[in-house]
C-alpha cells in the first residue's frame, strides 16, 4: 500500500513560501511512491493537536488550486514557533508525533521554514533513528533573511529584494519633488544580517543614485561617522535617503535602538525602532527636515510584486524534496547551488541538516565597502538574478485575488 505525506510550514511567512508546498503537492501527485497528501494545520503544533487537511483531493480537482497557491503570500498551512525539545530528553512528545504519523499512514513529513524550522526536522529525524521509525524527514528552506547556510540563497529573499528595491526607487522619486534639504531614513527588517537592506542598492539607476547610505549589522556602527556621512551627502544632494538595517549595532554589540530612548509627555522613555532613532540624531545635530520609514511586514507579504525566480526554485524546492525522499534519503534540506551569474544558473541538491540548523551567514565583509556605509557591485551582482521575472497575479475588483486560508473563520461563514 502507498503511504501518504505530511507536509507543514513554520517560522515567518514570505511571499514565496505556499510556491514551496504547491512543489511538494506537484510532487506527491507525480509520485509513485506516496498517495494522500495531508497538511499540518500552524506547524509541528498541528500534528501535535492532530489537526489537519487533506490536500491531495484538491489538489486533483481544483483546476487553479495550485497556480493559486503559488501565487498567494504568508502561509495557507499557519505556522507556529515552537522550540522542540531534545529527544532523548523528552522522548514522549517525539513518541507522540510518531504514533499520530504512522497512525495516519504517512511515509515521510516535509516541513517549510527557517533556522528554527530546520532545528526541528533535525530532531525529529535524529529521533526517528533512535526510536526505530521508518518514516522520513525533510526540510524545505525559507526565509527572507536569508540568513541559511549551505544554500546560495533562501526562497522569499528574491520576492522580498523585489519589493524593497521597488519601494526605494518609489521613495526615491517622492523625496526629490521639494527643492530643500530633506533625509529620508528606511528601516528594513535584519535583526542579526543585512541581506535585506542591501537589496535597496538595486533602486539606483541611470537617473537615481539613492539610497546614498546603506548600513548592515555586520558592521559596527558609529553616530558620528553617520552624522558625517549624512552631511557629506547633503553637499552633494538636497535629497539623502538612507537605507539602514533594524539591528544594526555599536561596537560593543549593543543594538542602536535600545540606546536611544524617547521620553512621553509624562517623561517615561519608549524605545523606538532604529529608523526612528537615527530620525532623531538628524535632526537634533543637523535641524533639516527628517522622516523615518518602517516597511515592517510588507517586505514579507507583498504578494502582487512577487520575483518569478523566486517562486519558480520555491517550487522545484518542494519537487526536489519529495524525490529525494523516494530514494530514501531522510535529515536533509534541500537548497541551491549557484552555478553562474551571467547567465544565471544553479542547481538543485540536498544538504544535511545537521550541517545547518542553529547556524547563520551574514553578508561577506567584501561585499560592503571599506566605510561600512554601503554594498560594492559583487553583492548587486548575487541579487539581481533573484528579483528577476514578473508573476501573473489575478486581479478582481481593482485588487489581487489570493486564495483564502482555510483554518481561519472568514466572514459570512
Amino acid at each position: 500500500m502507498k503511504k501518504h505525506i505530511m507536509v507543514a510550514q513554520s517560522g515567518g511567512p514570505t511571499a514565496a513560501i505556499n510556491a514551496s508546498l504547491a512543489g511538494v503537492i506537484r510532487g506527491a501527485l507525480a509520485s509513485e511512491t506516496y498517495d494522500k497528501i495531508y497538511g499540518a494545520i500552524h506547524g509541528i503544533s498541528g500534528v501535535l493537536n492532530e489537526q489537519f487537511l487533506e490536500l491531495s483531493e484538491r489538489a486533483r480537482t481544483e483546476e487553479r488550486f495550485l497556480e493559486c497557491l503559488e501565487l498567494s503570500p504568508a502561509m495557507f498551512l499557519g505556522s507556529c514557533r515552537i522550540k522542540m525539545p531534545d529527544p532523548m530528553e523528552n522522548p514522549e512528545i517525539y513518541d507522540q508525533i510518531f504514533r499520530t504519523l504512522e497512525k495516519m499512514h504517512v511515509g515521510a513529513f516535509f516541513y517549510i521554514g527557517g533556522n528554527d524550522s530546520m532545528d526541528t526536522v533535525t530532531k525529529l529525524s535524529q529521533a526517528a533513528k533512535a526510536f526505530g521509525s521508518h518514516i522520513l524527514f525533510a526540510g524545505v528552506p525559507k526565509t527572507i533573511d536569508n540568513d541559511l547556510i549551505h544554500t546560495d540563497h533562501t526562497p522569499g529573499y528574491g520576492s522580498a529584494a523585489k519589493f524593497i528595491a521597488s519601494s526605494m526607487l518609489e521613495i526615491a522619486h517622492d523625496t526629490y519633488i521639494y527643492d530643500i534639504p530633506c533625509v529620508t531614513i528606511v528601516e528594513i527588517m535584519g535583526r542579526d544580517a543585512g541581506w535585506l537592506t542591501s537589496a535597496a542598492a538595486l533602486a539606483r539607476n541611470e537617473y537615481n543614485r539613492t539610497p546614498q547610505l546603506i548600513y548592515l549589522p555586520e558592521v559596527p556602527f558609529h553616530r558620528s561617522q553617520f552624522v558625517e556621512d549624512v552631511k557629506r551627502e547633503l553637499k552633494k544632494s538636497k535629497n539623502v535617503v538612507v537605507a539602514v538595517s533594524e539591528g544594526i549595532r555599536d561596537e560593543k554589540g549593543i543594538y542602536i535602538s535600545a540606546k536611544e530612548a524617547v521620553a512621553d509627555k509624562f517623561g517615561h522613555k519608549q524605545l523606538s525602532g532604529v529608523g526612528k532613532v537615527l530620525e532623531n540624531i538628524v535632526k537634533r545635530e543637523l535641524h533639516i527636515k527628517v522622516r523615518s520609514i518602517e516597511l515592517n511586514i510588507l517586505q514579507r507579504c507583498a504578494g502582487h510584486i512577487t520575483s518569478a525566480q523566486d517562486l519558480k526554485e520555491s517550487s522545484e524546492l518542494g519537487e526536489m524534496a519529495v524525490k529525494l525522499t523516494e530514494e530514501g534519503k531522510t535529515g536533509f534540506m534541500t537548497s541551491i547551488r549557484r552555478i553562474s551569474d551571467t547567465p544565471y544558473r544553479y542547481e538543485i541538491r540536498q544538504a544535511e541538516l545537521t550541517e545547518i540548523a542553529n547556524k547563520e551567514r551574514d553578508v561577506p565583509r567584501e561585499w560592503i565597502n571599506d566605510a561600512g556605509n554601503d554594498v560594492t557591485e559583487e553583492m548587486l551582482r548575487y541579487i539581481r538574478p533573484l528579483v528577476a521575472g514578473e508573476t501573473k497575479t489575478e486581479w478582481k475588483d481593482g485588487l489581487p485575488v489570493y486564495l483564502p486560508v482555510p483554518h481561519l473563520n472568514h466572514p459570512g461563514e
